[in-house]
C-alpha cells in the first residue's frame, strides 16, 4: 500500500529541527553563537498547515532560543527543545491533543528520531537522512534538509486533503 493512501488520515505533523528544517550546518560565530539557515518554504507550509486546522509540533534535542522564536513566529505553540528523550515528548504531544500514533506525520533525519519514526501513521525523512532512518521511512523526500523538504511532505498531505490551494497565506 502507498503511503499515499495514509495521508488523507493524519491530522497532525511533527517534526526534528537540525537536518529537518534546517540542514544540519552550525555557523560558529566569533562570540561563541551559533547560527542556523532555514528555508521560507518550509515556513510557509507550516503557516498554510496550521491555517487549515492541522496540529504541529517541534521535537528537537537543540536548545537554540533563535529557533525557537522562528517556530513561535510561524505559529507553532508545541515546541520541545533540548529533548533528551524524543519519544517521551511525543508521547506527551499526542496526549495533549488525544491523537492516536496513525494520526501523525513525523519527519526526523537522524538516530534520535528512530523511536518516533517507529510508531507514527508515516515516518518521513528528507534525501540526506542517515541510512537507519531512510530505512524505516514510509517516504523518503527527493529534497535535502533545510532546502523544502517539510514543504514537500506538507504540500502533499494537504493537497491530497484538499486543502492546498491558492489564498493569501503569506510566505515568511
Amino acid at each position: 500500500m502507498s503511503y499515499k493512501e495514509n495521508l488523507k488520515n493524519i491530522k497532525a505533523l511533527v517534526f526534528d529541527v537540525d537536518g529537518v528544517f534546517t540542514d544540519g550546518s552550525i555557523i560558529l560565530q566569533p562570540d561563541g553563537s551559533m547560527s542556523r539557515m532555514m528555508n521560507v518554504l518550509d515556513g510557509y507550509a507550516i503557516v498554510k498547515a496550521l491555517k487549515e486546522g492541522f496540529i504541529v509540533g517541534i521535537i528537537t534535542g537543540g536548545n537554540d532560543p533563535m529557533v525557537k522564536n522562528r517556530m513561535q513566529y510561524l505559529g507553532i505553540t508545541d515546541i520541545y527543545m533540548k529533548s533528551l528523550n524524543k519519544l517521551d515528548d511525543f508521547e506527551d504531544f499526542i496526549s495533549k491533543y488525544q491523537l492516536e500514533y496513525q494520526d501523525t506525520l513525523f519527519m526526523g533525519d537522524d538516530i534520535p528520531d528512530r523511536y518516533i519514526m517507529e510508531k507514527v501513521g508515516i515516518a518521513t525523512c528528507p534525501i540526506n537522512a542517515v541510512p537507519e532512518i531512510k530505512e524505516i521511512s514510509h517516504y523518503i523526500s527527493n529534497i535535502h534538509g533545510g532546502k523544502g523538504c517539510v514543504r514537500d511532505v506538507v504540500e502533499q498531505v494537504l493537497k491530497i486533503q484538499g486543502k492546498w490551494n491558492d489564498d493569501n497565506t503569506q510566505s515568511i
